[in-house]
């Protein structure tokens, strides 16, 4: 009996060492990339999966969103402003096969990529598109990195710039800009008041030509106005028909 146990004890021990080594489990949202004796033979899980020990080999896939923080890079714009961006890219592997045999590291190069294409896509636009178009900046990046990456097995599904940090010197640029395009537009819409107005004027002019009892009305009108507002003094305004008359009198007594 000690002479069995002895015997089958340690093959006992063996064999459940390896079959701990054969058993693995993956959750849900991970993928197992095997490998037999070097070569890929295949995309296992989620689960219980077993593999045969020292011929085979897996590497974990997590196929999760992964959030990225882009570093700040130095950016310099199409108009030579220099501004320092950074940014957030959204990302996760849809291909396990491509993200472990096509890249060494699917995430450092995604991450290197992700500056590179920040810098050059930025260097292409002028301040004031960086900071008034950022949502276009953001789909023309995301489209360039879902492009590129896609032969890696990874999806760019979003791609969120930061912050644009400027220097104080450029910022009391910016700040006398728009003052003094605010002074511009409060002048413009000045003059364009004083112009409609006028036209205004010179159709009311019109109008009341064309009838002379009209003026009168319209002087009735304004002494009505100016007798509610309780004022001690009335400036009535001499009739233009009572001038063209006397003139026209003094021009006979002429003759």
């Amino acid at each position: 009996m000690l002479m069995n146990l002895a015997f089958y004890g340690p093959i006992l021990v063996l064999a459940l060492a390896l079959f701990a080594l054969a058993v693995r489990i993956l959750r849900e949202y991970e993928r197992g990339v095997i490998f037999t004796l070097g070569r890929f033979t295949g995309v296992k899980g989620p689960g219980l999966i077993l593999m045969i020990p020292v011929v085979q080999q897996m590497v974990r896939v997590d196929q999760r969103m992964a959030v990225f923080d882009v570093p700040s890079q130095d950016v310099i714009s199409r108009d030579n402003v220099s501004v320092k961006v950074n940014a957030v890219i959204y990302f996760r592997v849809i291909d396990p096969e491509r993200a472990v045999i096509q890249v060494e590291n699917f995430r450092q190069a995604t991450s290197e990529l992700a500056q590179t294409t920040l810098r050059s896509v930025l260097g292409k636009h002028d301040l004031d598109e960086m900071l008034s178009e950022r949502d276009k900046l953001n789909n023309d990046i995301q489209e360039i990195l879902d492009s590129q990456t896609d032969a890696w097995g990874i999806k760019v599904a979003n791609v969120e710039i930061k912050h644009i940090d400027l220097n104080e010197g450029m910022v009391r640029v910016i700040a006398r800009q728009a003052e003094a395009e605010r002074e511009r537009r409060a002048k413009v819409i000045h003059a364009e008041g004083e112009e409609q107005a006028a036209q205004m004027l010179l159709n009311a002019a019109r109008t009341l030509s064309q009838q002379p009892e009209a003026m009168q009305l319209r002087y009735l009108s304004t002494l009505a106005m100016i007798g509610t507002q309780n004022n001690s003094t009335i400036v009535f305004p001499f009739p233009t028909e009572l001038g063209q008359i006397l003139r026209n009198l003094a021009a006979k007594g002429e003759a």
